[in-house]
């Protein structure tokens, strides 16, 4: 029968290796001598190479042998390793979620939460662990990377029908007017104030979402000045929400902002309600079409339950809520 190389033939050759003597080989493995050789010969048949040079005072290896040196290693280290690794538990899956600025302040915390308290690694279905990864994206970039396989899921604003994407989950979030609060008139203080015609606001500056930053926002609030008549005088630019509104509450010009802006504002400005258009825009959970990632359904319940607690915190705002 012919025979196959097995782990002992390493283990032998290594101590001959490592001691540079049958003798003392023979010695470290508790064995006799005569077997060890027959085993080291038994392995230079197999493989077809003379692994030492044997000489009165030891054995040296044969380039053969100082090839086979460092993969008999690697071999052995590799099944000493199997039993730890067997054990490990399974490495978790990963979820990249992308999300629009507007939505780190007033969804993303929830839902953080409830993936595991905003740590890197959160809870997934059954208790599985979740390597979660978070970007900041506009729309348009997170479309993108959602059909090339980069990102899972995003919180985005709304996306059109021709971008290809599921939205799982929404909330509308329209246009409201920041103002600064001197402009808004004593008569609004202390109750919510009136709907506002956006042309009535026309000869005032506007403060503008950078368009590079937030390109659909800044072409939608375009828009919206466009459809009441007039083109917006826009005399100061900022990145994000925040820096918009603290443009207006510095006095220097109105802004169209989301709804959802209302969790932002503090003091020095207010907020007038516009007529809702018949699509406004939306605050989203977006995914590829059957993209099947375990942790998606999870996600989705958790925005859904921060797009309902944030809608609720926005109808108890004095500026947006009810009479």
């Amino acid at each position: 029968m012919d025979r196959q190389l097995e782990l002992r033939h390493l283990r032998y050759f290594l101590a001959v290796a490592d001691t540079g003597s049958f003798s003392r080989a023979a010695e470290k493995l508790f064995i006799a001598q005569p077997p060890l050789s027959a085993q080291v010969r038994q392995l230079e048949g197999l493989l077809g190479q003379t692994l030492f040079t044997r000489h009165a005072r030891g054995a040296h290896l044969t380039p053969a042998g100082e090839a086979l040196l460092p993969r008999a290693r690697a071999v052995l280290a590799a099944v000493a390793a199997l039993p730890e690794a067997l054990d490990a538990p399974e490495a978790a899956p990963r979820l990249a979620l992308g999300y629009v600025p507007s939505a780190s302040s007033t969804v993303l915390p929830a839902v953080l939460q409830g993936l595991g308290g905003g740590t890197r690694r959160g809870a997934a279905p059954a208790g599985q662990a979740l390597d979660l990864h978070l970007q900041e994206l506009i729309t348009d970039t997170q479309v993108q990377a959602l059909h090339a396989g980069t990102l899972d899921a995003g919180l985005s604003r709304s996306p059109s029908a021709r971008h290809g994407v599921q939205v799982l989950c929404a909330l509308e979030d329209p246009f409201v007017l920041a103002v600064p609060a001197a402009w808004a008139g004593t008569a609004t203080v202390g109750r919510r104030p009136p709907v506002q015609q956006l042309a009535d606001w026309a000869a005032e500056p506007f403060i503008a979402f950078t368009r590079h930053r937030g390109p659909a926002t800044f072409d939608q609030s375009i828009r919206c000045c466009l459809e009441a008549g007039f083109s917006p005088r826009i005399a100061h630019e900022a990145g994000t929400v925040q820096g918009v509104l603290d443009l207006v509450r510095a006095g220097l010009g109105v802004a169209l902002v989301p709804r959802s802006a209302a969790l932002l504002t503090g003091t020095g400005l207010r907020l007038l309600p516009l007529p809702v258009p018949p699509q406004p825009d939306r605050l989203c959970l977006i995914a590829r079409p059957g993209h099947g990632h375990p942790a998606l359904p999870r996600l989705q319940a958790l925005v859904q339950a921060a797009l309902d607690q944030l809608a609720e915190r926005l109808r108890g705002h004095p500026d947006l809520g009810s009479d």
